[in-house]
């Protein structure tokens, strides 16, 4: 059994060790990671620019006038094809970009119109996703670099263990720790690129849905008859 003074020296130390513990910050802990978390920094702070700047262009996008085709139709129907072509003009969306589009084609066959709608709404779509493919790629490369550092940091603590002959349990784990930061990093990072770009693409899907009824309700007015 331990003696008295045994068990104060062993409530010492665990004391010593938990106060230590408590002071240790977020920021003490990731410059323990190394070399390789400035390339993880430079990924964070890609991945959080391109979600911003995607975000804000897309709620741009998907704004659109409820009674914008309303207003279309009634230009339309009672001929006043100038009116409708200014309002699709003067507005800035894709919805109004693709039926500005048909407007200028009325006149030929439906389906030049349509297809000619369908490519400026294409175009539309590869602008809104333009960019979403480094937030992929973040996703990806962040948890690699991050096994990288650790990898490369569990080497150079064996090398020195191999090399001195000499270590304890306590150099092992706190090696292995710190060594292990860059992995948590990585795989927060790949992460947040992942739910970011998932994020907006549901909002890119949206806005295409509402490209596509759009059209179809375009098409609809054509074949309407005129008042």
């Amino acid at each position: 059994m331990f003696s008295l003074l045994q068990v104060d020296t062993l409530q010492k130390a665990a004391g010593v060790a938990h106060t230590a513990a408590e002071k240790i910050s977020l920021f003490s802990l990731l410059e323990k990671g190394g070399w390789i978390m400035y390339p993880l920094y430079l990924l964070f702070a890609a991945a959080i620019f391109v979600f911003f700047e995607r975000l804000i262009a897309i709620r741009k996008a998907s704004r659109i006038d409820a009674n914008f085709m309303n207003i279309i139709r009634d230009h339309i129907l009672s001929g006043n094809v100038t009116a409708a072509r200014n309002l699709a003009k003067n507005t800035d969306n894709p919805v109004a970009r693709m039926i500005d589009k048909g407007i200028q084609r009325i006149g030929k066959p439906i389906d030049a119109i349509e297809k000619s709608m369908e490519n400026v709404g294409k175009l539309e779509m590869y602008n809104m996703e333009r960019n979403l493919s480094i937030l992929s790629l973040i996703a990806g490369i962040a948890p690699m670099f991050g096994f990288l550092g650790t990898i490369m940091g569990m080497i150079q603590l064996f090398y020195g263990i191999a090399s001195s002959g000499q270590f304890t349990l306590n150099d092992i784990a706190g090696g292995i720790y710190v060594k292990m930061i860059t992995s948590g990093t990585g795989l927060i990072i790949g992460l947040l690129a992942y739910i970011g770009h998932n994020a907006l693409t549901t909002q890119i899907d949206k806005t295409a849905n509402k490209m596509e009824a759009a059209s179809a309700e375009f098409i609809d007015i054509l074949q309407e008859p005129t008042k």
